[in-house]
């Protein structure tokens, strides 16, 4: 078994959450992470968030669970991160609410949850590099995706997937798209059978993104 792609389900979970995104003034990255979610039918989501931090993409991948029927979990540092949280999904319309687990450390937090298929992190954290590095995967394969991937590029003067992932992770592909402050997004391949010594390069797929406050189109090819 490996992640598959199905457009149908990308497609509802994108147009749900521009709905339920419609009043944030934010770019599209909570339209896309529950698109790409929804998409590979993610069963097991992970977040990290903070007190004070953009609600928009735990909307997304809300409302990705809410169309797969994934497992949804939440870290959060502490007790008031939790409440803010909480209340600000149910706002929003999202019940249930998704697990909120509440851990000083996350990738403590982080290496708990086994066979996770969709990981957020958030660069503008010290530690994103340490969560994403002791990760759980499923067996099946697995979606990892940087936001505010530009923050990132400052605070450690350069990144590269191969580097930072745990050794023998093997990553089938990456991009890097130019939206809210930068979205890295990694696929990591399937643990089951034997890695082959060449592996062959899927065909590449264009991603269209069209910007909700300007209206700009925007293409990617993944």
């Amino acid at each position: 078994m490996k992640l598959v792609w199905s457009p149908e389900r990308a497609l509802k979970a994108y147009i749900d959450t521009v709905k339920s995104c419609e009043k944030f003034k934010e770019s599209g990255v909570a339209e896309l992470l529950s698109a790409m979610a929804a998409g590979f039918n993610a069963k097991f989501i992970v977040e990290s968030w903070a007190h004070g931090g953009p609600i928009a993409a735990s909307v997304g991948l809300a409302v990705a669970a809410r169309n797969t029927g994934a497992r949804h979990v939440c870290i959060v540092p502490d007790e008031k991160s939790r409440v803010q949280y909480t209340k600000a999904l149910t706002e929003k319309g999202i019940s249930p609410a998704p697990e909120v687990v509440v851990a000083g450390e996350a990738e403590t937090a982080v290496a708990r949850l086994v066979g996770l298929d969709f990981l957020v992190v958030d660069c503008k954290r010290r530690d994103f590099a340490r969560i994403l590095r002791v990760a759980k995967v499923s067996t099946r394969g697995a979606v990892l995706a940087c936001k505010n991937a530009w923050q990132r590029n400052v605070s450690c003067g350069g990144f590269r997937w191969s580097v930072v992932l745990e050794r023998g992770t093997r990553v089938v592909r990456s991009v890097f798209l130019p939206v809210g402050e930068g979205l890295d997004i990694a696929y990591i391949g399937s643990r089951t059978g034997a890695a082959s010594s060449v592996t062959k390069t899927p065909p590449s797929r264009w991603i269209k993104h069209i910007d909700q406050r300007s209206g700009e189109e925007h293409l990617f090819r993944e």
